[in-house]
């Protein structure tokens, strides 16, 4: 079980321990939350694909996810 959420946290871990955080990644346009390499990717790989703020996005998926 993951104990802190960075930019470097795999996306799959966060939606495990925090599935509350899914309508975030899908505002971003992450509409693929189930498929392998989406969980498999960090959040920053994530922003960087997607063109989102890491910090704005760590930011919200940690006050969803209660960090």
């Amino acid at each position: 079980m993951i104990t802190e959420i960075t930019k470097d946290t795999i996306i799959g871990e966060v939606l495990d321990i925090a599935p509350e955080a899914a309508p975030i990644f899908l505002a971003m346009g992450m509409h693929c939350l189930g498929c392998p390499s989406s969980r498999g990717e960090t959040i920053e790989e994530a922003c960087q694909v997607h063109g989102v703020d890491c910090a704005e996005l760590l930011e919200k998926v940690k006050e969803v996810a209660g960090f």
